[in-house]
């Protein structure tokens, strides 16, 4: 497979047409073989709720996606990657301390529980995703913004398909970087899933319309999502009293927006595994269309898309 546009050097300019623009009449635009978006079901995105298996690439395959060959990066506390239901990482990285604010190795570790919670949640939809872990969080209800900006600006420049992002931010003075960061982020083609605030506050990164934001709803299935008409929250996913991986191999129930995110998160990596040419802007339509609450219009009789 050659490389996709999104990785690549950006074209220099061509003169005689506006910067960003393309000389067609010179050079041809690429075709971009991506998968169409006609009769979108939960068996044609990932192959359905049934057990996992290889679903095969552009959904060629038989069962259920799994997320193999898409990369996560989980921005949190932390993750404890011996825990049973996280079931390993590919890395484990930390926002070092200092005027730098370097992005280094450490141990895959989570002193508080939130970052594996997240990990694990991920992992049970998602088993054969690739994880990494990179601790933004100190005790796991705050951190620094610069922490916060350092971590995702590496995780965008290191080119993962999704960084879970299950924490955001109230302070205003970060919101233009942030904002550049998701709408990079969007571009390079790696998706920000973000959890809403658990309070009735503006925050971000949650609020940008680059990122898919989530909150909750309060049904058992970790497969029933719905999408919400009255953003800012485009989707909503189990939230409420979700069994989590916590600190020290233990296993909790624990309730917020937090939790909701990687489920999301999850299932983009179930279609992102079968779709793998996937854009952005597809991948929120593909969320939307097989979504448990939206409906399709067959010959006067609506029937679940």
């Amino acid at each position: 497979m050659t490389q996709p546009p999104w990785r690549r050097e950006r074209r220099e300019h061509f003169p005689g047409v506006p910067a960003w623009s393309l000389a067609t009449s010179r050079l041809a635009p690429e075709e971009f073989g991506v998968s169409r978006l006609e009769d979108v079901t939960r068996e044609w995105a990932w192959g359905g709720d049934g057990a996992s298996g290889d679903g095969g690439a552009d959904g060629d395959g038989a069962g259920r996606a799994d997320g193999a060959g898409v990369r996560v990066c989980v921005l949190d506390t932390g993750v404890d990657a011996g825990h049973p239901r996280v079931g390993g990482l590919e890395r484990s990285l930390v926002v070092a301390d200092g005027e730098d604010l370097t992005v280094v190795d450490c141990d895959p570790v989570d002193p508080v529980g939130h970052g594996t919670a997240c990990a694990g949640v991920i992992r049970s939809i998602a088993p054969a995703v690739s994880l990494t872990s990179v601790r933004v969080l100190t005790d796991g209800r705050s951190g620094s913004g610069a922490a916060l900006l350092a971590g995702l600006r590496w995780a965008v420049e290191e080119g993962f398909d999704l960084v879970n992002l299950s924490l955001s931010t109230t302070r205003s003075q970060y919101l233009p970087a942030l904002h550049e960061l998701a709408d990079r982020a969007y571009f390079r083609r790696c998706l920000l899933v973000a959890s809403a605030h658990n309070m009735p506050v503006v925050s971000f990164p949650w609020t940008f319309s680059s990122v898919i934001s989530v909150a909750s709803h309060d049904e058992p299935d970790p497969m029933t999502y719905y999408y919400n008409p009255a953003p800012p929250a485009e989707f909503l996913a189990r939230g409420v009293r979700v069994p989590v991986a916590w600190r020290r191999g233990r296993e909790i129930r624990s309730t917020g927006n937090s939790f909701a995110a990687p489920h999301i998160t999850g299932i983009c990596a179930l279609i992102l595994s079968r779709h793998r040419w996937m854009t952005p802007f597809q991948l929120k339509s593909v969320l939307y269309l097989a979504a448990s609450n939206v409906v399709a219009s067959k010959g006067g009789a609506h029937v679940r898309a």
